[in-house]
C-alpha cells in the first residue's frame, strides 16, 4: 500500500508541474483533463501527507521521551503519543478507504422506479410515501427530481412512479435503496385499527449515457395512443402517449404524463436505456461470478431491505441491523444517517475482503 501511495504522490506532483507549464495557457482541453486527474488524486495525497506528518511527530516525541531524564516530560510525551497514535490510526483507515476501487457509476444521475407490491391501495399509498421521501432527500442535497412516468390511484397513491434524479453523487448514495421496502401501519380504511403489512419495490438504475447504450430504431416497436391520465381536452383529441418495446429483450416502457408525444418518447427512451444498461451490467456480473457480493451492495430487488413500523415509530434496515426512530422525519427525507451507515458497512466489507 505504501509503495502505491508513493506512486500516487509522484503522479500528483507531475500533474501539478505540467499544469503550471506555459503551454497550458492555450491548451484548455489538456488542462481540464489534467485537472480532473489531479482532483481525483488530491484527497488520498492529502491524507497520506497528513499520515506522514503525524508519523514524524510520533518519532520526534518518542525520541524526546527517550533522551530526557525528566519524569514529567516523559509523562507528557506518553500522553502526546497516545493522541498521535489515535490520529495515525484514523488517517491510515481513511487512506485505506480512499484507495478502495471506485464505482464508476457513483457520479451518475439515476432513474428511480417505485412500484406498489402486496397490500392493494395501502401499498400504492406507501409507494407515494417512498417517492416523497426520496424527493425530499434530493431537495436536501440540492438535486433535481423529474417524474418520467406515473400510474396513480384515486386515493393519491402510486401503482408505479418512475423519476429521474439529477445531482452530483446521486447514484453513490441512492444505490443502496434498491430492494423491497415494507410498511407496518393501520390503513386509513381500516375501521378496527388493525395493523397491516404492505410492501413496495424500489429500483435505482444509473442513467445510461449515449456512448454506453445505443438503441437503433429497428430494434424498437413504437406504439402511439391516447393518454389515460390527466391532460384535459388534449387527452381526447391528440394521441401523445408512447409505448416503447425493445424487441430483443421484451422490455416495455410507457410514458404518457406529458402533452407532447416528443417529450413522452424522450422520457421513455431515457428509462429504456437505463434498464438496458442495468440488464447488461447484471449479465456481466453474473458472467464473471462476482468476487465480492456484499449484503448491502447486492442490489437485489427481491430482497426485503427495510421495514417502516408506524406503531413503534421506527425504521429498521435489515441488511445492517440498524434501527432509527422518529419515522415522520425519515419519511420527510432525513435518511442520511441510514445511508451513511450502509456506506460504512459496505466499505468495511470491502476492506475486510482486501485484507483477506
Amino acid at each position: 500500500m505504501w509503495e502505491r501511495l508513493e506512486q500516487i504522490e509522484r503522479r500528483y506532483q507531475t500533474l501539478a508541474a505540467e499544469m503550471a507549464g506555459p503551454e497550458m495557457a492555450t491548451d484548455y482541453l489538456r488542462f481540464a483533463e489534467l485537472d480532473r486527474e489531479r482532483a481525483s488524486l488530491e484527497t488520498v495525497v492529502q491524507l497520506y501527507r497528513a499520515y506522514r506528518r503525524v508519523a514524524q511527530q510520533m518519532d520526534d516525541t518518542r525520541a524526546m521521551a527517550e533522551d530526557t531524564t525528566d519524569r514529567e516530560l516523559r509523562e507528557l510525551a506518553r500522553e502526546e503519543m497516545d493522541g498521535l497514535s489515535a490520529q495515525r490510526d484514523a488517517l491510515e483507515a481513511a487512506v485505506r478507504t480512499e484507495l478502495l476501487p471506485k464505482d464508476a457509476r457513483d457520479e451518475k444521475n439515476v432513474i428511480v422506479e417505485i412500484r406498489a407490491g402486496t397490500g392493494g391501495d395501502e401499498a400504492a399509498l406507501f409507494a407515494a410515501d417512498l417517492f416523497r421521501m426520496y424527493a425530499r432527500y434530493a431537495e436536501r442535497r440540492g438535486w433535481q427530481v423529474e417524474i418520467l412516468s406515473s400510474s396513480d390511484i384515486a386515493s393519491g397513491g402510486f401503482k408505479e412512479v418512475i423519476a429521474e434524479v439529477r445531482g452530483q453523487g446521486a447514484f453513490s448514495r441512492l444505490k443502496y435503496e434498491s430492494g423491497v421496502h415494507r410498511v407496518q401501519r393501520v390503513p386509513v380504511t381500516e375501521a378496527q385499527g388493525r395493523i397491516h403489512t404492505s410492501a413496495a419495490t424500489v429500483a435505482v438504475l444509473p442513467e445510461a449515457e449515449e456512448v454506453e447504450i445505443d438503441v437503433a430504431e429497428k430494434d424498437l416497436r413504437i406504439d402511439i395512443f391516447h393518454s389515460g391520465g390527466a391532460g384535459g381536452q388534449n387527452v381526447n383529441k391528440v394521441a401523445t402517449a408512447v409505448r416503447l418495446t425493445h424487441i430483443a429483450t421484451g422490455l416495455v416502457v410507457v410514458c404518457q404524463d406529458e402533452r407532447s408525444q416528443h417529450k413522452n418518447r424522450d422520457k421513455a427512451m431515457k428509462v429504456l436505456k437505463a434498464r438496458l444498461l442495468d440488464l447488461e451490467q447484471s449479465k456481466q456480473a453474473a458472467e464473471i461470478g462476482e468476487a465480492r457480493r456484499s449484503q448491502v451492495g447486492s442490489g437485489d430487488r427481491s430482497e426485503r431491505i427495510r421495514t417502516y413500523n408506524f406503531a413503534q415509530d421506527r425504521v429498521t434496515d435489515h441488511r445492517i441491523g440498524a434501527t432509527l426512530h422518529n419515522l415522520p422525519a425519515r419519511l420527510d427525507g432525513d435518511i442520511d444517517e441510514l445511508i451513511d451507515a450502509l456506506i460504512a458497512d459496505d466499505r468495511g466489507r470491502a476492506l475486510s475482503g482486501e485484507a483477506a
